[in-house]
């Protein structure tokens, strides 16, 4: 049986023009992120199950690659359900990993702790266009910082660190989940209700007003209670001020704190934002892990007319493995999807040294050869990038190659220098 050249589905093998592009990207994002005070941590690609399963990651959990147990943990013959075969599974997020790391190690940290993870998540979807089933995440999170500090320091790092790639006019989405409950509740949707109401919530960009009024009562909810919902954006998107319009409306239901709190964040970060991006309230924005207790946002990129990041404040996670709560906020940045863009607009990555190839015929004595690798040595330590290879038969089609990856200079040596 002949192996396959070919990834596996919904994996990718990355050629050297797209690495040098994302190993510059991780770069800016490392420096951009250390000058806000975050450190770099680094978790196991695999993580226990029951971590994985804890029903805090929402659909992800249905996308799990799971693990087999090893040796003699793993007996088919005696198996009767999944927990005597699995034990593990690759992460699917960055999130669980990172709780249960300062889970492990809270007494080694600073209070609060600003940790930056860059690294491979797996899920098991559907491949798509931006979307595959191994993909890098950039994570930033406080952990300890009850204040909506925490969420104004994530805004301006991440949105700082995208208008230093380049990136222009995009937006920052927020919402709260408080307010996403008030809203229903005040609309008369019982508790056990919220999540399926939440879900088709979500899809307002998608199937728009009328989709989600049809949606819900499609699922049986009552036309009173639907009428009253869909009311409530009719008037949002006729207010001039979408917070102090549901302040007034959901009065009882909304804790004035909460939409005061949202409002602070938006003021505060257009107020000392360095980049060029707008922040907008959204009451549709939910997000869909289950494991936020507050404020949500979203990065909406016009380029690729889709998420490509967002984030949340979980305040309960860490309590899931120590049994105290403590206050957690994260943002992760969609790098996959920021590459894809970069990729498409033909990036040139800024302040890169020229690159000069020198190509030596097969032959030459070993005094030029040594005089050769002497000058490129020379040419390196000040600061050129400098290639030294053997010059191939088809010359002509292994100069195409050199420059198709960037090389403008090219200097040949032959064994009889009159060539």
């Amino acid at each position: 049986m002949a192996l396959s050249k070919k990834p596996v589905t919904g994996m990718k093998d990355i050629l050297p023009a797209e690495m040098q592009i994302r190993d510059y990207c991780i770069g800016v994002i490392k420096e951009t992120y250390g000058k806000f005070g975050f450190t770099s941590i680094e978790t196991p690609c695999v993580e226990h199950i029951e971590n994985l399963s804890s029903k805090q990651g929402g659909e992800n959990e249905k996308l799990i690659f799971k693990i087999l147990k090893r040796g003699e943990k793993l007996n088919l013959e005696t198996a009767g359900k999944e927990a005597d075969l699995v034990d593990g599974g690759l992460r699917y997020d960055l999130t669980v990993p990172l709780v249960r790391f300062y889970a492990n190690h809270a007494n080694e940290l600073p209070a609060p702790f600003k940790a930056l993870q860059i690294g491979n998540v797996w899920r098991a979807d559907r491949p798509q266009k931006g979307r595959y089933r191994q993909f890098m995440q950039c994570d930033i999170d406080i952990l300890g910082e009850p204040s909506n500090l925490a969420e104004i320091e994530l805004i301006l790092a991440t949105t700082t660190t995208l208008g230093r790639l380049g990136f222009r006019h995009f937006q920052i989405r927020i919402n709260e989940r408080r307010i996403l409950k008030a809203m229903a509740a005040y609309s008369g949707f019982s508790e056990e209700a919220f999540d399926t109401v939440f879900i088709i919530l979500d899809k307002m960009d998608k199937i728009g007003t009328q989709g989600v009024e049809a949606e819900l009562l499609e699922n049986g909810f009552c036309r009173e209670s639907v009428a009253k919902y869909m009311e409530l954006f009719a008037g949002l998107c006729s207010a001039p001020d979408g917070l102090a319009y549901l302040a007034g409306k959901l009065e009882g239901f909304l804790e004035p704190e909460v939409w005061q709190n949202l409002e602070e964040i938006i003021e505060s970060v257009r107020a000392t934002k360095a980049s060029d991006f707008e922040i907008v309230f959204d009451p549709t924005l939910v997000r869909g892990m289950s494991y936020y207790t507050g404020t949500i946002f979203e990065i909406a990129m016009p380029e690729l007319g889709a998420s490509c990041g967002g984030g949340g404040r979980y305040d309960r996670m860490v309590g899931q493995f120590t049994g105290n709560d403590v206050p957690a906020c994260g943002f992760s940045i969609g790098f996959e999807r920021i590459i894809l863009i970069l990729m498409e607009n033909g990036f040139q990555i800024p302040g890169q040294p020229k690159k000069k190839a020198y190509l030596v015929e097969k032959g030459v004595g070993t005094q030029t050869l040594r005089d050769v690798i002497a000058k490129a040595q020379q040419e390196r330590q000040e600061g050129a990038q400098v290639l030294v290879a053997r010059m191939n038969k088809n010359k002509k089609f292994q100069k195409e190659q050199l420059m198709r990856d960037g090389y403008e200079e090219f200097v040949e040596f032959y064994k009889n220098p009159l060539q």
